[in-house]
């Protein structure tokens, strides 16, 4: 589908979101996970000597070829949870007992036969799964056990997926993973002994389940960098797709506008197999209907390698005057390995006059919408909130003619990105999500190396409309020339430092929550 296309689809369909309507034709739903094929990828040495180092794809690899079975690596992520989970604390629930049920029964053949059969994930807990816990971190919903699963869960499990537990979280989706009085609980899984490191949030759990090898791959929510975040933080791609690509039904929303459902995976090729099965139209979420088909992301996951790797596409990339403002080695470094890709061209950007006023102070919007469908307990029991309260009562105050300023100053943020920013190039490097967020543009994010305290640096990468391959062409070719994805954080060093670390963990206070709240 064309470019201006897209961009028309995608100016009406935002249009309709924040006026609460949706378009009405649906386009074709993404393939059957039945029919997706993974490509015949080699597999490290080292997956093929520890199952819970080999990528979700390297997985699905080893089983094909019946060097590996469902059940083996289904017990080596339970065991390591079992080990080590004390104090990564990156599970509010682990549901073991279910998923080697459901990996001998895949090993026999039976149940959903799809592509990620056999698979063990970790569900942020906040989307529903039947039958198990969805707390979303709160009082609210301590006691709430779903009925039924979220559309992206369901759907990864008719792929054969398995459900190895629910990942721990921020407080309602809104910061780091904290009890709900704040107290620190999911660590950074290259720093587990240092709780102080930021991990990201708020699909801290999700990050820290597959970079500590307790999960093939991960599913978490975004609505203010809370998927590529902690993906840069623990040297993870995380891909958060356009607003509508994946339905929200199910989820414990935060907010209508901006929330999006996507994956945290170890690589490029493992983020793509997951979008490719979560994503399409749903009936019962209608920001899903009416948008362009879901393009061959496995495709566009799978690195152009003949006569050395080069671009799949001829793709420009925008560089901000701001990106070496930070990391400026790592940054330039980075810079050199994308200008050194045959096919990849870097061109500068500029960004408008009143880009931080759009970016920043209409931020605030985004408080209102998370306050009016918990309006009852607000007004009920405000101590549930937790550490969180205050952006609740934030949103309380924000007036209706706020809102739709904000509204009118989203549109022309769209406008000025699209026929601006991003007029000269395919995909733009980022220096933070919100912008790209506020849209409900793409991105991903992928790692491009480590700080000088061993903690990983990453990328952000942000698409037109409904361009998710394109952010996966150029992750793919980068990571087809780099080995950072490859890495692995060191097991927590012994009995007694785990204890240590499970026990002595920070506190946020109400006013820190609210400074690093999505």
């Amino acid at each position: 589908m064309s470019r201006a296309l897209n961009r028309r689809v995608f100016l009406a369909s935002s249009a309709a979101v924040a006026s609460g309507l949706a378009l009405q034709s649906a386009a074709p739903a993404s393939a059957a996970s039945n029919t997706i094929r993974v490509p015949d990828i080699d597999v490290r040495k080292a997956a093929r000597q520890d199952p819970s180092e080999a990528t979700l794809t390297e997985a699905v690899v080893l089983m094909r070829r019946g060097k590996l079975t469902s059940a083996t690596l289904t017990e080596a992520y339970l065991d390591r949870i079992q080990q080590y989970d004390t104090t990564y604390q990156a599970y509010a629930e682990v549901t073991g007992e279910a998923a080697l049920a459901a990996a001998r029964k895949a090993d026999r053949g039976q149940g959903a036969g799809g592509v990620l059969r056999g698979i063990p994930l970790c569900i942020k807990d906040n989307y529903f799964t039947k039958g198990v816990p969805t707390r979303c971190n709160s009082y609210i919903f301590e006691d709430f056990v779903p009925d039924e699963d979220a559309t992206a869960v369901a759907r990864l499990k008719a792929a054969g997926g398995i459900v190895l537990g629910k990942g721990q979280m921020g407080p309602l989706a809104t910061t780091r993973a904290t009890q709900p009085n704040g107290t620190v609980t999911t660590v950074n899984a290259w720093t587990p002994e240092d709780p102080s490191t930021d991990p990201g949030g708020s699909s801290t759990g999700p990050a820290c389940s597959v970079a500590g090898r307790m999960a093939s791959s991960s599913i978490g929510t975004q609505t203010g960098g809370s998927i590529v975040l902690p993906s840069n933080q623990q040297n993870l791609t995380g891909l958060k797709p356009t607003m509508g690509r994946v339905s929200i039904h199910g989820i414990i929303p935060l907010s209508f506008t901006r929330d999006h459902a996507g994956p945290l995976a170890r690589d490029a090729m493992d983020a793509a197999l997951m979008l490719q099965v979560m994503a399409g139209p749903d009936s019962q979420d209608p920001r899903t209907l009416g948008l362009p088909a879901v393009p061959d992301l496995i495709k566009a996951a799978t690195p152009v390698v003949a006569k050395g790797v080069r671009m799949r596409r001829a793709t420009k990339i925008g560089v901000p005057a701001d990106f070496l403002s930070a990391q400026k080695q790592l940054r330039g470094a980075f810079l050199d390995t994308l200008d050194s890709i045959p096919g990849a061209t870097l061109v500068e950007v500029a960004y408008p006059a009143d880009w931080t006023l759009l970016t920043g102070t209409f931020n605030a919007a985004r408080l209102a919408e998370r306050t009016e469908p918990f309006r009852h307990w607000l007004r009920a029991d405000p101590a549930k909130f937790g550490v969180s309260l205050l952006t609740w009562l934030q949103g309380l105050m924000l007036s209706g003619d706020e809102w739709i300023t904000a509204q009118r100053a989203k549109n022309h943020l769209l406008r000025e990105v699209l026929d601006g920013v991003m007029d000269s190039c395919d995909v733009i490097l980022q220096t933070g999500p919100v912008p790209f967020d506020i849209l409900g543009l793409p991105e991903i994010a992928f790692p491009i190396g480590f700080d000088s305290g061993g903690v990983p640096v990453g990328a952000i990468l942000g698409g037109q409309p409904y361009e998710e391959d394109r952010l996966l062409e150029v992750a793919a070719a980068y990571q087809a020339v780099t080995d950072w994805h490859t890495r692995r954080p060191a097991d927590p060093a012994s009995a007694a430092t785990l204890m240590r670390a499970a026990t002595a963990r920070p506190q946020l206070s109400a006013e820190e929550a609210a400074e690093a709240s999505a």
